[in-house]
């Protein structure tokens, strides 16, 4: 087993050999940046005043670099840094559950790091928690694991007292577009959508054992004629815990109805003109799948679409019973 003191000269090793891809980035509060490419930095948006800034090596070299683009949905922004000769980080590989992780940032004096710990599976797109401590000057940094592998591009800014990050996969698909052509596409399909849940295949025998159930399920059960609608006792008549046995009879369909049937969501609005009315989704089908994988709620659904503008997807539709395949090609906004 790895005592301690070489799991500490391992991660002060990996923050030694990442400290060398980051620089400050000088265009409001001093920040970080990371260097994903030749002259190409990536760092936060938000902090940004201008798009003319100033970065600063690791060895003391000031260069002028210009703001490439912005990305206001992963709040990335790239720059591009003529003469600028600092090796590239490289990406990480999936990253488990447990795996320890470093924030490593350059701020205005050198640089820092801190310890955190991947909590929970990574998700394919949205923030990354951290599992480190923020300090000042960390936006823009690098979150990588122990062996020194870009795991996300760093945000202290997104939520108070968290410390998150971009994905790596993500932030360097952000920056190939802005390098590119200036700005981020966005997919959209043009509905709008809420979370339904509705029996399986097998609800109504489910649902005829429930009711027989209710009744007892035996057919020597002693008849009452005199009682409620489902043979509970009279209208009024207490159980022996006080409780009313009479009125009407309750279909099990209040906040837990459903439960372990499926989840799809159901539209309630179509754009005109859009994508998805183009393709002739309705109002009222019930949205089961994308691309084969299961969808649960609406920001999900915007989510797995976000990053394919132009892009041709199958939406698993229930209408009237049925199911059946919808293509959609992504519309670009």
């Amino acid at each position: 087993m790895t005592n301690f003191n070489d799991l500490s000269n391992t991660i002060a090793d990996a923050v030694e050999t990442v400290s060398k891809s980051l620089v400050t980035v000088r265009g409001g509060p001093p920040i970080s940046g990371s260097v994903i490419g030749a002259g190409l930095v990536l760092t936060v948006a938000h902090v940004l005043h201008a798009d003319e800034v100033t970065v600063v090596t690791a060895d003391g070299q000031e260069l002028p670099a210009t703001v490439a683009g912005r990305d206001p949905a992963t709040d990335l922004a790239l720059l591009k840094v003529p003469g600028l000769d600092v090796p590239a980080l490289s990406a990480g590989g999936d990253v488990r559950v447990g795996e320890l992780l470093l924030a490593v940032g350059r701020p205005e004096h050198g640089v820092h790091a801190t310890l955190g710990m991947m909590e929970r599976g990574a998700p394919g797109r949205g923030w990354l928690p951290s599992g480190a401590a923020p300090f000042r000057g960390v936006s823009g940094g690098a979150l990588v694991d122990a062996r020194g592998g870009l795991v996300g591009v760093l945000n202290a800014g997104v939520s108070r007292g968290t410390l998150l990050a971009v994905p790596a996969a993500r932030a360097l698909k952000v920056a190939t577009l802005l390098d590119t052509t200036g700005r981020v596409p966005r997919g959209y399909l043009g509905l709008s959508t809420q979370p339904v849940r509705f029996p399986g295949q097998d609800a109504p025998a489910a649902d005829a054992r429930r009711d027989d159930a209710e009744r007892g399920g035996r057919e020597d059960r002693p008849h009452r004629p005199h009682g409620g609608p489902h043979g509970r006792g009279g209208w009024g008549e207490r159980r022996p815990d006080g409780r009313g046995w009479g009125g009407p009879r309750w279909d099990g369909r209040g906040p837990g109805w459903g439960r372990g049937g499926r989840l799809g969501l159901t539209v309630v609005q179509v754009e005109a003109d859009s994508p998805a009315g183009t393709a002739g989704v309705r109002v009222g089908d019930i949205l089961m799948a994308l691309d084969g994988g299961a969808i649960r709620h609406p920001r999900e659904l915007l989510d797995r679409v976000r990053d394919r503008a132009g892009e041709a997807v199958t939406l698993r539709v229930l209408r009237g019973g049925d199911e059946q395949d919808v293509s959609v090609t992504v519309g670009e906004r």
